[in-house]
């Protein structure tokens, strides 16, 4: 049975807005005015879209079981009526992080960067969820993506601010912070 896809495609449709698109490390993405994120395989781009990342949702990688039942227990779904905001955040990590063995990346994501646990404390504020794209030849090895209230954009400026500041960062190459706002009127998940 065929990975189900996830499409984000910026163009001009979509109920998200993009508020702003900023290169974080490397090339940028061209601007559009709106992202509409769907299911399946079809591709999801309606006319004129400046850009498409195809991803899927996979098994939980790097995690052990208590950190897996530590997120499982605090984090919330997406699609809350309350989280009007987002953030898509495609990263390619470099061949050097692609070279190292998996218990070498796990050294790095947790024990070095601690990445999971500093997630754990934005926990139910910051919903989040991990695309993975690097197997469908994308541009991106990860797409990365939160919802959270207005009233929570601090907190997650600072999520975002303590992970870039770890080592696990040193193995990134490209990096697009993509900041979107609900914007019809009810929000159904």
């Amino acid at each position: 049975m065929p990975v189900p896809l996830i499409v984000h495609a910026a163009g001009g449709e979509g109920p998200w807005r993009i508020d702003r698109i900023d290169p974080v490390i490397g090339a940028s993405l061209p601007w559009a005015p709106r992202l509409a994120v769907t299911g399946g395989d079809a591709g999801g781009s309606g006319p004129g879209a400046a850009w498409v990342l195809r991803s899927f949702t996979s098994n939980t990688r790097y995690t052990e079981r208590a950190e897996l039942d530590a997120l499982t227990a605090r984090q919330e779904g997406l699609g809350r009526p309350a989280a009007t905001r987002a953030a898509l955040i495609p990263i390619r990590k470099t061949a050097a992080w692609w070279a190292l063995a998996q218990d070498e990346r796990r050294a790095v994501f947790e024990a070095q960067s601690r990445h999971i646990a500093i997630g754990l404390d934005y926990l139910p504020a910051v919903a989040r969820r991990l695309h993975h794209c690097r197997d469908l030849g994308e541009p991106f090895d990860f797409l990365t993506w939160f919802e959270y209230a207005p009233e929570e954009s601090d907190r997650f400026e600072e999520l975002v601010a303590r992970l870039r500041a770890t080592p696990e960062w040193d193995y990134i190459d490209r990096e697009v912070d993509i900041r979107l706002t609900w914007d019809v009127p009810v929000r159904n998940p």
